[in-house]
């Protein structure tokens, strides 16, 4: 699985884990982030089942186990956190899980074991380590009723999950973590948004409060990265979309 730095500034990085060329042709691409504040590392939507071993085999060359503090998770889907009882036998027994409060009794259907530490909708910040700010910002309804992203202000990163994700054929890859020509990316990225984000209220509400920040990169958790001026041109791509493709099917 590859392993890219998007940001460092003394012992504090940002990792990204994905494209792994051992996938099957059937498990969908996934990224996974994982920040680090010195001894202190919180991982970001670390995968389902299928990709763990590449993944912990990917992340032990960058980070030690036992400085995994926290896990977190955007929301409910398996591609997202069904590794959870997984991570939870090798991370520290203190790791700190957090999640939407609507979905810790779901979630504990993959790990029944697992204590969250649930947040609520308006979000929350964090600390990792003894002074790195992170903030939970509220994503709900793009696509999940209980949906987070993690914006970090010293790295001006903001973990988007499924908004601005993209579903790239294989033999459209690059090699590149990031877009390189955006118009030729929305192909890849227009259908997935069309459906799988059902409310024009909620998407103008979290591009209000997003147009608020200073973003450098914008890191979905699925396909490519968005940097610089491409990040401007996803917000404004996504105003104008017209989504919640689905209801059509239910009007005839």
């Amino acid at each position: 699985m590859k392993c890219e730095t998007l940001f460092r500034s003394g012992d504090h990085r940002w990792l990204v884990f994905g494209q792994d060329p051992d996938r099957p042709a059937n498990v969908i691409d996934t990224n996974q982030y994982v920040i680090c504040n010195g001894a202190n590392a919180m991982m970001l939507d670390p995968g389902g089942l299928e990709v763990f071993p590449p993944m912990m085999a990917s992340l032990t060359h960058e980070v030690a186990l036992e400085e995994i503090r926290a896990i977190f998770l955007s929301h409910q889907d398996p591609d997202i956190g069904s590794s959870l009882p997984l991570w939870r036998r090798i991370c520290p027994p203190d790791v700190k899980i957090y999640l939407s409060t609507l979905w810790s009794g779901f979630l504990s259907h993959f790990d029944r074991g697992a204590q969250f530490t649930t947040i609520p909708d308006e979000g929350m910040e964090v600390l990792l380590g003894s002074d790195l700010r992170l903030r939970f910002i509220p994503a709900h309804y793009l696509h999940s009723s209980g949906n987070f992203n993690v914006y970090d202000p010293a790295a001006r990163i903001l973990f988007s999950g499924d908004l601005g994700a993209a579903l790239i054929p294989e033999s459209a890859r690059t090699g590149t973590m990031f877009v390189t020509d955006f118009n030729a990316h929305i192909p890849f990225m227009d259908g997935f948004h069309r459906r799988w984000m059902g409310s024009t209220r909620a998407r103008d509400a979290w591009l209000a409060a997003v147009s608020k920040l200073d973003i450098d990169i914008l890191a979905p958790q699925h396909g490519l990265l968005f940097q610089g001026d491409d990040v401007k041109r996803f917000l404004d791509w996504l105003a104008g979309l017209d989504i919640g493709s689905g209801v059509a099917a239910m009007q005839r």
